[in-house]
């Protein structure tokens, strides 16, 4: 499987990516936005895109889709309860549907409700396995609720699934954060060594050429993966001592994401 990342370098820190089969470049493209910079980039490494994917329903991850389609003739996928607000789906996904690419790749559709309801991630199994996450899981961080999701339901989903798979996956989210979700990280959780450099290390570096991290680092640096870390309760209590001492899981990840929302 090649990946290629494609940074669309706007006010909304976007990422595109080109999931191709090695062996007949054929491609899938998730999330268009910037539809001339997916066609470009295909180009440029001789791929030929034939699906797009929609990982949600928001206008930043499928506008490109209608000028992709006209160029390329590619076939749109989609969670099937977004079909109807994308327009133009081909193929309406569900949990466990798989997705092939050429000879080569193939990828398991997650339901992955939270950010919206109907939000589907991407899983490449394998010996190097991979997860392109939309707007679910990000680079320390986790997607907000604010138009048409639920915390309750990403809880839920980072608990029950991401949580879950091998910690070598490597981590593709649909926008760069990676900078400010760990300042909130160091913010929750002074201490936290690993954050602190990883920080460092991110401002230091360019959103286009961002390092790919993997769910085994994001347990180390990413506060919502973090939920019984004491550290974290403690300082959750200061702000909602309403939590109580001994907090469970779920409300501790529901106010740590309305923290995140407004700071």
């Amino acid at each position: 499987m090649l990946v290629e990342r494609i940074w669309a370098a706007n006010d909304l820190r976007n990422f595109h990516y080109l999931i191709a089969c090695s062996q007949t470049g054929e491609a899938l493209i998730v999330d268009p936005l910037n539809a001339q910079q997916c066609l470009a980039a295909a180009r440029t490494h001789g791929f030929t895109i034939t699906q797009v994917l929609n990982t949600h329903e928001h206008l930043d991850h499928t506008a490109g889709n209608a000028e992709v389609v006209a160029a390329t003739g590619a076939r749109v996928l989609a969670h099937a309860a977004a079909a109807s607000r994308i327009g133009g789906v081909d193929r309406g996904l569900a949990r466990g549907d798989v997705i092939k690419v050429g000879r080569t790749v193939e990828l398991e559709t997650l339901d992955t409700p939270g950010h919206t309801r109907a939000h589907v991630c991407l899983l490449a199994h394998g010996d190097a396995p991979a997860l392109f996450c939309g707007d679910t899981l990000f680079n320390a961080g986790a997607g907000n609720c604010h138009d048409g999701g639920d915390p309750g339901l990403l809880y839920e989903t980072f608990v029950d699934q991401l949580a879950k798979l091998p910690d070598a996956t490597r981590i593709y989210p649909g926008h760069e954060y990676m900078a400010r979700n760990l300042a909130f990280t160091l913010d929750r959780e002074p201490a936290n060594g690993a954050a602190a450099h990883a920080l460092a290390e991110a401002r230091a570096q360019e959103p286009a050429t961002a390092r790919t991290t993997t769910l085994g680092e994001e347990k180390r640096v990413n506060t919502f993966l973090r939920l019984a870390n004491p550290e974290i309760i403690a300082r959750l209590r200061e702000k909602f001592p309403q939590i109580g001492p001994n907090p469970d899981a779920r409300t501790v990840f529901i106010r740590l994401r309305e923290l995140r929302n407004r700071w």
